[in-house]
């Protein structure tokens, strides 16, 4: 008898740290520190890469003060559009319905910090900053992407796929515009735009819905106001 009843509380004890622990991870209150811990790092610049910076194997270039200005101006844009894609994907992985989806959101948020940090290093080899509005434009794409979340994760996906598409055709043109030997930036960019074509790729194949027109010029104009400021501020 006493076996029987150490057993039984054995079992009902182990029950027990189980679940507490289940409800630790799913504690909005912990949810809401890890956002604001994960906000802060992004805002603030705490943030280090997973991957090697493509930019350290290209060899240095001598830039014009003029030039120097143009990538750095470039390089603060697309710092910019990481701090929005780490709040997008935290917004939409909070709200995804499916553990898969969750995983795919976290693992590109991943991908998008090393951007993140590359953009970081460039922008401090070229003697610049990142956008004095980070802490705006993080809010604002937190919002966005949690509007899309709740929409469902059909249109969640298709967010993804059509936001990817936008940043592929803005990489590109920063490619077309980046001084021909400024090989470090161009070294990340183009790792970027490769990154973004996959995280694109991979939300379509997820059943991502197609967005009509206006919708996506809408995206358009509001990409066009951020990389407009970003450039200069």
């Amino acid at each position: 008898m006493a076996a029987k009843a150490y057993n039984g509380g054995f079992v009902d004890n182990f029950a027990r740290h189980v679940m507490a622990d289940a409800i630790r991870h799913i504690n909005p209150l912990d949810n809401l520190i890890v956002g604001l811990d994960k906000a802060l790092r992004v805002v603030g610049g705490a943030v280090k890469a997973s991957r090697p910076n493509p930019g350290n194997a290209a060899p240095d270039a001598e830039l014009s003060a003029q030039e120097q200005r143009h990538s750095a101006g470039l390089m603060r844009i697309n710092h910019v559009g990481e701090v929005c894609a780490q709040a997008l994907y935290d917004s939409q992985g909070l709200q995804a319905s499916t553990p898969t989806l969750r995983a795919q959101f976290a693992q590109a948020g991943r991908e998008e910090e090393d951007h993140l940090a590359w953009c970081a290093d460039r922008l401090a080899e070229l003697g610049s900053q990142p956008s004095l509005l980070n802490p705006l434009w993080y809010a604002g794409a937190f919002a966005i992407g949690s509007v899309a979340a709740r929409m469902g994760d059909a249109v969640s996906l298709g967010f993804v796929v059509e936001t990817e598409r936008q940043v592929e055709a803005h990489l590109n043109s920063h490619l077309d515009s980046l001084p021909p030997q400024d090989a470090k930036s161009r070294a990340i960019v183009t790792q970027m735009r490769d990154d973004e074509v996959e995280h694109a790729d991979k939300a379509q194949a997820m059943g991502a819905a197609a967005f009509p027109l206006p919708v996506k010029l809408a995206m358009r104009a509001m990409a066009k106001v951020m990389t407009t400021t970003a450039y200069h501020i």
